[in-house]
């Protein structure tokens, strides 16, 4: 290993002193370490072994999309609130990196998801995430949706919105909006109505394999809003077609395993 990109929230002081403690310390063990503002705007280019990033589970969602693509290992140090993919405390994070450098460190790999948008069956928007991918409007009017996985129609939703969600995403807004708890390694995906007109209609868990095709339908009095990971926002117009896959590649987590899953939800959501 030689080059370590840290991935630090500006906004968080916090986060700041710790980048420049630990620039210090992996300089002192001869690493070459760049510093990448999770707020900077633009193409970044990466170039690295290893990525540690340093801020809360909106900084490792910043990181996942930025490192996963080229298969950079992440170490995601919690200096947030909750801590439910961060899951290495900030006094940990030496003894958590020694530990992958010797090769012991637990690892979980997780599901990510692709995004493109079709209008006038031309490519509009592509991107990728790790928790979530959502479609909802900006008014108190409902929205029209059909959805269906490759070929086989499965819903026409008449709701809020509707949520897409990684079993890493399970526990963000898919859970507030009354979805399962997911096993972060399972490859499903979650399929979950906000506020749907139907109470039929319920939460859907269909493998990663399929291709979820949602349709935006004709009429719509809204504005229609996608947002990825809650950090990018697309509008969508009526008759645009999305298209949601399993990525490529998945994100590699250092420390962040299932058993740290499970103790943030029993210490986190249960307060046990």
């Amino acid at each position: 290993m030689k080059k370590v990109l840290l991935i630090v929230n500006s906004a968080q002081e916090r986060s700041n002193v710790l980048s420049n403690e630990i620039h210090d310390i992996l300089q002192g063990f001869g690493l070459a370490v760049y510093v990448l503002n999770r707020h900077q705007s633009g193409t970044v280019s990466i170039d690295a072994d290893l990525a540690i990033s340093l801020g809360g589970d909106g900084t490792v969602l910043f990181a996942a999309r930025t490192v996963a693509p080229e298969s950079i290992p992440l170490l995601p140090v919690n200096l947030g609130k909750i801590g439910f993919i961060a899951a290495v405390a900030p006094e940990k994070w030496q003894d958590v990196f020694q530990e992958w450098q010797a090769g012991s460190a637990s690892l979980s790999y997780r599901l990510m998801l692709e995004v493109l948008v079709e209008r006038a069956k031309k490519p509009v928007f592509q991107g990728v995430c790790l928790n979530d991918v959502v479609i909802s409007t900006n008014s108190i009017s409902m929205i029209n949706l059909k959805l269906r996985t490759d070929d086989t129609e499965l819903m026409s939703y008449r709701s809020d919105g509707l949520i897409l969600a990684t079993p890493t995403g399970s526990t963000a807004y898919s859970l507030s909006a009354g979805g399962p708890i997911v096993d972060p390694e399972l490859d499903a995906l979650t399929i979950n109505p906000i506020c749907p007109f139907g109470l039929a209609n319920r939460p859907m868990l269909v493998p990663a394999e399929r291709v979820v095709t949602v349709q935006i339908e004709h009429r719509q009095r809204a504005e229609v809003l996608l947002t990825l990971d809650g950090q990018i926002i697309e509008p969508l117009e009526p008759d645009d077609c999305l298209f949601v896959r399993k990525a490529p590649y998945k994100v590699q987590l250092i420390g962040s395993n299932r058993a740290a899953f499970y103790r943030a939800i029993h210490t986190k959501l249960l307060g046990v």
